[in-house]
């Protein structure tokens, strides 16, 4: 996976998956309250998460649209979900006798998604453990060492693979983690793996986590978000994001050029909630039709402070996003008889609704461009995208003034703001 695809991926699953779906309480439960590492290793000998199914999961991803996928090969608890040499903390050698990590490599490859595995820098399991790290220079040396040797055999026992996502950078920073290091046998091992920065270090791409913040300046970014709020299973989380919410924030990301990496927990015995399975799956749906308005988009922002090289603006009836000469209005909020787009900087030379390609009656006076009889009910239940063809890049640009003033002003706040573009 080149940089440039990972751009152009734009919708990614995340799987958080391990022991502590057992507990169904989050992948934090060890930690926070505080289980001792006995009691937790039981948990091993009852993993046999028998509805585990990586090719159901690879097809759930495909139906919803999503190009790659990130796979927890070991959280802080320090359990692998793979074949390892290092422990018999593994689900091979205890009583799931599977290689999880395997399953889902090959599912991957057999439905054509790209495919990341997560794998912690922390380990709350083996000793000597981070906090005997801190306390020790001694032990710091052969928990380093151990880091650096799960590493390695992640990457030689997993070839190829797309990404590799660093997590679990509790207590150090760079240079505790030996980052330049770590990056340098990764790319040793896989010279083509795409890195992230969560180990303080440089990396291929940054991510933002539970926001949709892009980086100033930008470079690749990819927005890691839970379906509902909990990243493992969690049976008391019903804050299940619906499919509005899941395209607005595709729509985020596709203004500012990130990717969306959306977030399940499977429970302990490997199904997936069905809350999850259906919005993915009526997402999906939705961008077999519509998903053009994502599609290697431009980066189409705006700034609330200034104009500056901004070509976006808000709209009360839904966002926009732009590839080339074409303009995608997404219209979540419908009105009644007519929609109104204000500040249109470029002349447009055809309206249509993208599903189905129809064309829509249109006038343009000035920046004013009203698009005309439109249907009472909306086209799409969950968002309908009227696409805007235009003679050149379009750019859009209203102020908050009745309009726009011949001398500099402002774009909408004077000063620093309180409210996040």
């Amino acid at each position: 996976m080149t940089i440039e695809e990972f751009v152009r991926a734009r919708y990614g699953l995340f799987i958080h998956f391990g022991l502590y779906s057992l507990l169904e309480r989050g992948e934090w439960v060890m930690n926070r309250e505080e289980i001792p590492r006995e009691e937790y290793r039981l948990l091993a000998d009852r993993f046999q998460p028998r509805q585990f199914d990586a090719d159901a999961l690879a097809r759930l991803a495909v139906r919803s649209g999503m190009r790659y996928l990130v796979f927890t090969t070991m959280h802080h608890d320090g359990f692998r979900l793979y074949d390892s040499d290092l422990t018999d903390f593994c689900s091979t050698k205890t009583a799931a006798r599977r290689d999880f990590t395997a399953e889902i490599i090959e599912a991957c490859r057999r439905h054509g998604l790209k495919i990341g595995l997560y794998h912690s820098l922390n380990n709350w399991m083996d000793l000597p453990d981070a906090v005997d790290a801190l306390e020790s220079p001694l032990a710091y040396e052969t928990f380093i060492g151990n880091t650096f040797e799960r590493f390695r055999e992640l990457l030689t026992r997993y070839q190829p693979v797309d990404i590799l996502w660093y997590d679990g950078w509790w207590p150090y920073h760079a240079e505790g983690w030996r980052a330049v290091e770590l990056d340098q046998m990764a790319k040793s091992i896989q010279p083509h793996i795409l890195l992230n920065g969560r180990h303080g270090g440089q990396a291929d791409f940054a991510t933002p986590e539970q926001h949709l913040t892009a980086p100033n300046p930008w470079r690749p970014w990819e927005a890691c978000i839970t379906l509902n709020g909990s990243w493992g299973y969690n049976a008391g989380d019903h804050r299940w994001k619906q499919p509005q919410e899941v395209l607005a924030m595709l729509a985020t990301c596709s203004t500012r050029k990130g990717n969306l990496l959306l977030n399940i927990g499977p429970r302990g015995d490997g199904s997936v909630p069905e809350p999850a399975t259906i919005i993915l799956e009526q997402t999906g749906e939705w961008l077999k039709l519509n998903g053009e308005a994502f599609e290697d988009t431009d980066y189409f922002t705006y700034s609330l402070r200034e104009e500056g090289d901004c070509r976006n603006d808000w709209n009360h009836c839904g966002p926009l996003t732009a590839r080339g000469n074409c303009l995608y209005w997404l219209v979540f909020r419908w009105p009644k008889d007519r929609l109104t787009l204000g500040g249109v900087q470029t002349r447009v030379s055809r309206v249509s609704l993208l599903d189905g390609n129809r064309p829509l009656e249109f006038l343009q006076t000035g920046t004013r461009l009203q698009i005309l009889g439109i249907p009472d009910r909306p086209p799409s239940s969950l968002c309908t995208v009227i696409k805007i063809d235009c003679e050149e890049p379009p750019r859009l640009y209203q102020c908050g003034g009745i309009r726009r003033p011949s001398v500099p002003h402002p774009h909408y706040d004077p000063a620093e703001s309180d409210i996040q573009d």
